[in-house]
Parts: structure tokens; sequence; C-alpha cells
């Protein structure tokens, strides 16, 4: 099993795939940190646009027309889903964050609501003090200033009209290619 400690001995600047739990956790603190307001993102859509644009850097810069970031590790893909971009181990992930006390999620009609904890607030700024997760805590801090206060809904569209060959043309399931 891949873990955060069975990588340490890589070289500081070996491309990983973060196909591990806790990066992908990590990840996910971040945006709630850096791309919520208060420390909150309301919505599965919001998040998982959000979270696109932080794991599609090249999208990003297109929509913005913003200079080339660094990434800090190569991501896994996302799948066209009903909704745009999507990854199903959402589904594992918050319910793992919720588990130690780092978020909450509350329903709230159709859609839940997350919320770092103050738990979680300290994990994400212990998160971001440390040099591998700069470029992302940067990353997510971009995207929330610039994307932070649309709704779901709204990046959703944003996402398919401007990216209507690369996203909006795909079969469902289908592997979104980084650029």
């Amino acid at each position: 099993m891949k873990t955060l400690t069975s990588i340490g001995h890589l070289h500081r600047g070996t491309p990983v795939t973060a196909d591990i739990a806790e990066l992908h956790a990590a990840r996910l603190l971040l945006l709630l940190r850096h791309a919520g307001r208060s420390n909150r993102i309301a919505g599965l859509t919001k998040l998982a646009k959000l979270d696109f644009f932080v794991r599609y850097p090249e999208f990003f810069e297109r929509l913005t027309r913003t200079g080339p970031s660094e990434s800090a590790a190569v991501e896994p893909p996302m799948i066209r889903f009903l909704y745009g971009p999507w990854d199903p181990r959402y589904y594992e992930l918050l319910p793992y964050l919720e588990a130690r006390g780092l978020i909450t999620i509350e329903a709230s009609r159709s859609t839940y609501n997350f919320k770092l904890t103050p738990f979680g607030i300290d994990i994400a700024n212990q998160i971001s003090g440390e040099e591998c997760f700069s470029n992302l805590a940067e990353l997510t801090a971009q995207v929330g200033a610039r994307l932070g206060g649309l709704r779901g809904g709204q990046l959703k569209r944003l996402v398919y009209q401007t990216f209507e060959e690369e996203v909006g043309a795909l079969r469902l399931k289908e592997e979104i290619a980084h650029g």
C-alpha cells in the first residue's frame, strides 16, 4: 500500500502520481482552507469544480490567462460525469476527513456543505506551511480568489462552455486528459 511514509525516501523533485489517500485528503483540506469562504464550501458540485482547477492547473491558467504554475505532483485524472469533472473518491475521502474530526458535513436541502473544524484548520495550516505543499497551497488560494465566489452550477457551466472539446465532448466516465 502506498502511503506518505512509504514514499518518503524519494527525492524531493520526483513526481508522484497522487493516488494516495492522504495526498487527496491534504489537497481537499487545502481547498477548503484557501478556496472556501470561511473555511467552507457549499455543495459537492462546487467542491469538485474547484478541485478540477487545482488538479488541472493548465485549465485554470487558460481560463484566467495567468502564467504557468508549478504543480506539486502529477494528479490522477478526473472523469467527465453528469455535472462536469468528477472523482468517485470523494465518496471515500470526505467521510475519511469527517471521521478524523477535520471537517463537518451538513446536509441542507439537496446539497452538502463541507466545513473545516478548528482541528481541520490547524492541520490545513500545518500542511500549508510545509515546503512540499507550498505550490499546492498557493494554487488553491488563487483558484479560491478567482472562482470561489461562484456557485457550483455556475462553475459547471463555465467548465463546459470554456472547455467544450476537452471536457464537454467526452463520454460519461471518460477520463479528462491533462493538457
